[in-house]
């Protein structure tokens, strides 16, 4: 079975506050994908965090796109090509346990499992300020999320790989940190 050519990866978790942006505009997303017949060539993964795993998931894809909340993040989000990291220094990577993965060093990990190119991937990172464990989801993320969904609905509209990168407003080395 031949994969979808456009994967979205929403990384959060619904019970910790603004991290659950990441799942919520993936639903809302599927939902408006449906609505105007544009699901075809689209898959979703909801998923807390990256593992090792995930590196299939990335098989023959045109483009990939991870959503995740950040804290730190400039309002109302951060969009970038992602880079292929192995986790080095000032870099998220592969914790020790490797129980949670940032998609730099899935896209590295991708390059050493498969002894290929992973797909063009990017970040779109919403600006999260809350993620205790059992918060709601703050006004302000409330607001992130709605510019997040019109900005992915622009991504989606016709995706193509000279599109996104016209769309990144973040230079690749830019310090983030999303909320695992």
């Amino acid at each position: 079975m031949t994969p979808k050519p456009f994967l979205l990866f929403a990384l959060g978790n619904e019970s910790r506050g603004d991290d659950a942006l990441g799942p919520l505009l993936a639903r809302r997303l599927q939902d408006w994908l449906a609505s105007t017949g544009k699901v075809g060539p689209v898959e979703i993964i909801e998923e807390f965090q990256l593992q090792i795993e995930h590196t299939l998931d990335l098989k023959d894809r045109e483009l990939v796109l991870f959503v995740d909340a950040g804290e730190g993040t400039a309002a109302p989000f951060a969009f970038s090509a992602a880079r292929v990291g192995w986790g080095g220094r000032g870099e998220r990577g592969v914790g020790y346990t490797t129980h949670a993965v940032a998609p730099e060093a899935l896209l590295g990990l991708y390059v050493k499992v498969h002894a290929a190119a992973p797909p063009p991937a990017f970040i779109l990172c919403l600006a999260g300020e809350g993620f205790e464990l059992g918060a709601p989801l703050s006004a302000v993320a409330a607001a992130h999320f709605e510019a997040g969904f019109a900005f992915c609905q622009g991504l989606f509209d016709s995706p193509s790989l000279p599109s996104w990168q016209a769309s990144c407003n973040e230079p690749f080395n830019v310090e983030r940190t999303p909320i695992a």
